[in-house]
């Protein structure tokens, strides 16, 4: 019997998001052995070794090396990919390199060449070439089945997440060029497989967002394309409301359309019949093409849902099929599926697709990184007031309040990419100090904040798992505030949520008031609220047994520019024109403008006595607004297709535990039970009094419901296809 080979020790080189994709399709490659992982930020490697069972975490690509890597995926951001490839080549490991290969096609070429040099692998993940649909249209196309190619029609139309969370440090953001190489590579690299490489291109933006600082960001594109074996044309729109993916390929004897979200492919053909039952027979056959494609995927969806059969959508058969292809061709010596080649003549498509970048904005320049300290380098100003979550929703607009009023501020900012315009100016002005610190690592960052006169924490990470903020948000949160106590800051004030409360229907009688205690029942809530429970519970603890001086504040439902048109606290959107109300929807919520939010917290700062020691105070405004009358507000002056659906809250609470039983009968048995007292609370029913923050703070928040409308609300449409905000959940 012949001795099965070596299997190919497989280095992976980022530990984000894309990670967790090669992680589980590499378990399942015949041949491979994840050996090692390597990421510059060692919590987050060694989470993830931990969890995915690779045995080492190593310091750098050499320690790869030793460990007996033979092959690296690189899964970084794009602009490292030249020289952590470069550097994985001359240490003797081949690579295959998340799309694209590099930032230029000549710098994709050496490369390729170096690679040649050392007689190893380099190839570059350009996993949509594996879409199901579009290996089903070349395969028609190759078939003859509508004669010879001589058009193609490209639309890319979708949403982009990091924009709605503004997210803005994310790579694709910071040069106009970058999306390109971040989105449109992806519908390139298949027109390419189509055309070959492209001659001439003519690519002309058609409206562009400004972001703050940096950059425009030019979201809507049209192109005309004259490639080497033939001509095409493109729509391409980035952060839309409505996902569109197609490719139409027009031949002489016959058209193709692929639907890449839906996974459905339909055409049709010339046939014998007279003209009128030609027509008749080209509509019947789409309908039936795509009837079947709607009812296989239908099939995928249940199937896998049930645990009776393997993951099939789109994204994750693609990237599947990629990275078998890939290993596949390691195992036999055949040619690779995008080699480095290939993957020059894709950037080539992006490269002139960036120089229809108009002369008055050229591309820009890339700045050098902003180095964030972990430490200030400079000691803490009478008065100092120290912000986490600084660049948020919330927390930009604090910063730029407390700067206003004079009060030197310390920024805590997790990364250096992205600032707001406020903490910008504040920067120019040397009234702000920025420190790089996360609750992950509470004590160096309390002993950065060591002399500060107030802390306010708004940092938070509502899309966190119950066991991630369980490990993280809640302790590092209690152990700062407990750090900062033995420093000496005056007031530690922690940002929390009316979702700390029970809000149903019977929670109060009359007016609920800021002395009542967070809901009893944590367990029976949803993840974020049953997170703010906690730690306010021990953040009180701290207070009743050491005195900690400590303010809580909730915010109730925050409204403001930058806020997503989908708030949740409207109901639940279940697509982004459709909003199922929690309930009927027809009473007040309790709504609060983010410039009165920002507003009380400066106050709490200022506040000079021990009144605000232990307090709870509510930011709840009484504006005369339902959930259904705004987004009715909402239909009117955006033009958008929007609905209200009223619905019973026993209705969603049925309709919710029947999906939590499809899901515990699949692969998800982990999914929390959808609890009567969470859809109660989610409701927000009660009106609240806001007393501490009226009282102590001489709050007057915004509540004329003409003035709100426009200063809250109507603004969400300003900003419904741009930047998003978190809706007050995110700080």
């Amino acid at each position: 019997m012949p001795t099965a080979p070596n299997p190919t020790r497989v280095g992976l080189i980022g530990a984000g998001y894309i990670a967790e994709y090669h992680m589980q399709i590499l378990r399942q490659t015949p041949g491979v052995q994840v050996a090692a992982l390597l990421d510059t930020d060692q919590g987050r490697a060694q989470a993830f070794a931990a969890s995915s069972g690779i045995p080492r975490v190593a310091d750098n690509l050499a320690q790869m090396r030793e460990l007996g890597v033979d092959i690296v995926h690189l899964l970084t951001p794009p602009d490292t990919h030249e020289a952590l490839t470069r550097e994985a080549l001359e240490l003797g490991m081949g690579a295959l390199v998340e799309k694209p290969l590099a930032l230029s096609s000549s710098a994709a070429r050496q490369l390729g060449a170096l690679a040649a040099e050392r007689s190893l692998p380099l190839g570059s993940n350009h996993n949509n070439l594996m879409h199901p649909t579009f290996r089903r249209l070349l395969a028609h196309l190759q078939s003859g089945r509508i004669g010879r190619l001589e058009h193609v029609r490209a639309v890319l139309n979708v949403p982009i997440p990091q924009l709605d969370a503004r997210k803005l440090s994310h790579w694709m953001f910071r040069e106009a060029r970058n999306i390109f190489f971040e989105q449109a590579i992806h519908p390139f690299s298949q027109i390419h497989a189509l055309l070959g490489a492209i001659r001439r291109c003519t690519c002309t933006p058609l409206s562009s967002r400004d972001l703050g600082s940096g950059p425009p960001f030019h979201d809507r594109w049209v192109m005309a394309v004259e490639a080497e074996r033939g001509s095409a044309d493109f729509y391409l729109g980035f952060g839309r409301p409505f996902p569109r993916a197609g490719i139409e390929l027009i031949g002489s004897d016959g058209s193709l359309e692929a639907d890449l979200i839906g996974s459905r492919l339909s055409g049709e053909r010339k046939t014998q019949s007279l003209e009128f039952w030609n027509t008749f027979l080209a509509g019947w056959g789409r309908v039936r093409m795509l009837g079947a494609d709607s009812l296989r995927e239908l099939l995928h969806y249940a199937t896998f849902t049930l645990g009776i059969g393997p993951r099939q959508d789109p994204f994750f058969a693609g990237m599947r099929d990629s990275i078998l292809a890939f290993h596949h061709a390691l195992r036999t010596g055949t040619p690779l599926p995008v080699d480095a080649t290939a993957a020059a003549e894709v950037i080539e498509w992006c490269e002139q697709a960036a120089a229809g970048l108009p002369e008055s904005s050229p591309p820009h320049p890339r700045p050098a990184p902003r180095t964030i300290p972990t430490t200030p380098s400079t000691p803490p100003r009478p008065g100092e007031v120290a912000v986490l979550g600084a660049t948020g929703f919330i927390g930009r607009r604090v910063v730029a309040h407390l700067l206003r009023a004079g009060r030197p501020v310390t920024a805590v900012v997790r990364g250096p990419h992205g600032l707001p315009a406020e903490l910008e100016q504040g920067l120019h002005d040397n009234t702000l100090r920025l420190i790089r610190g996360s609750l992950d690592a509470p004590r160096p960052l309390a002993a950065a904040l060591a002399g500060t006169d107030v802390v306010i924490d708004l940092a938070n990470d509502g899309g966190a798992t119950w066991p991630t903020l369980e490990r993280t948000l809640i302790p590092g949160t209690v152990e700062l505030a407990e750090l900062c106590h033995q420093q000496g800051v005056r007031r530690f004030v922690y940002v929390s949520s009316i979702a700390a409360l029970y809000l149903g229907p019977d929670a109060a009688r009359g007016d609920l008031h800021d002395s009542v205690a967070v809901d009893s029942r944590p367990d029976l809530r949803a993840d974020y609220a049953r997170a703010k429970i906690e730690i306010e519970r021990r953040l009180s603890d701290l207070h009743n047994r050491h005195a900690l001086p400590l303010t809580i504040v909730r915010p109730g439902v925050v409204l403001g520019a930058g806020t997503p048109l989908q708030h949740e606290g409207l109901g639940q959107w279940v697509r982004d024109n459709h909003c199922v109300g929690w309930g009927l929807g027809a009473h007040p919520l309790p709504l609060v403008w983010v410039e009165d939010v920002a507003g009380a917290l400066v106050r709490c700062a200022a506040h000079p006595g021990p009144e605000l020691d232990g307090r709870a105070l509510n930011l709840c405004a009484r504006v005369p607004l339902s959930a259904r009358e705004i987004v009715a507000e909402l239909r009117r002056v955006s033009g958008r297709d929007l609905h209200f659906h009223a619905r019973p809250l026993p209705l969603s609470q049925a309709i919710e535990i029947g999906k939590w039983l499809v899901k515990l009968t699949g692969r998800r048995r982990w999914v929390p039970f959808p609890s009567w007292r969470d859809f109660r609370s989610r409701a927000c029913a009660p009106a609240f009094a806001a007393d501490n923050a009226r009282t102590l703070l001489d709050w007057r928040p915004l509540e004329d419901r003409d003035r709100f409308l426009r200063q809250a609300v109507h603004v969400l449409v300003d900003t419904a296809d741009g930047p998003q905000g978190d809706g007050g959940r995110g700080r």
